[in-house]
């Protein structure tokens, strides 16, 4: 990366949202919040909704036994992670507390979820803008901007995008939304939430 990566005046070189001032040979990657090296000199950081990573350039190779403690420790990072690709497009765990979790999932264009039934918990769906097709026992509707569904303990159900644009969904508050994310359909889960959620 260091190396196909265009370098400025101070030899710097950045991914994503990254400011220098002040700093010399260092790499920094963001996949979302702003990162700033201020007077740093030959390190590397990087930013993502998992982890922040800040090592000097000469241990980089380093982060192979980190990963090996990381596991080790079992902790959560280890297996879990906050952004998650999927055949349909992908889901980001927004938030979770004892008795539930906010999902964003971002659904393809032509795209759906398995059919799913899950016996520990319920969701609700609000769908933000676009369209979606929702599967809920028997029946099949289309829910639009504003709409939103509940899905009951044990009830078979599925999502679909049957547009021709991306539109996301998410366990979440309509609250916590922010005004970029209006093509988002919003999904609030209840019940108890189980450890390999």
């Amino acid at each position: 990366m260091w190396d196909a990566t265009e370098k400025d005046g101070d030899g710097n070189a950045a991914r994503g949202r990254v400011m220098f001032e002040g700093a010399s040979a260092s790499y920094a990657y963001s996949d979302g919040r702003l990162v700033a090296c201020v007077g740093t000199s030959n390190i590397v950081v990087v930013e993502t909704a998992d982890a922040v990573l800040v090592a000097d350039r000469s241990h980089v190779q380093d982060v192979k036994g980190l990963v090996e403690r990381i596991k080790a420790q079992r902790a959560p990072e280890a297996e879990d992670h906050r952004k998650v690709r999927r055949p349909w497009g992908f889901y980001d765990s927004i938030d979770h507390g004892e008795r539930f979790q906010v999902k964003r999932i971002v659904v393809a264009p032509g795209a759906r979820l398995s059919l799913q039934l899950h016996h520990h918990r319920a969701e609700h769906w609000v769908v933000v803008s676009g369209t979606a097709r929702v599967t809920r026992g028997k029946e099949t509707f289309l829910l639009g901007e504003n709409q939103s569904t509940y899905i009951p303990l044990g009830v078979a159900h599925r999502l679909e995008n049957p547009g021709s644009c991306r539109w996301r969904s998410s366990r979440s508050s309509p609250a916590a939304i922010s005004a970029k994310t209006t093509s988002c359909a919003w999904t609030t889960t209840t019940g108890a939430v189980p450890e390999q959620w």
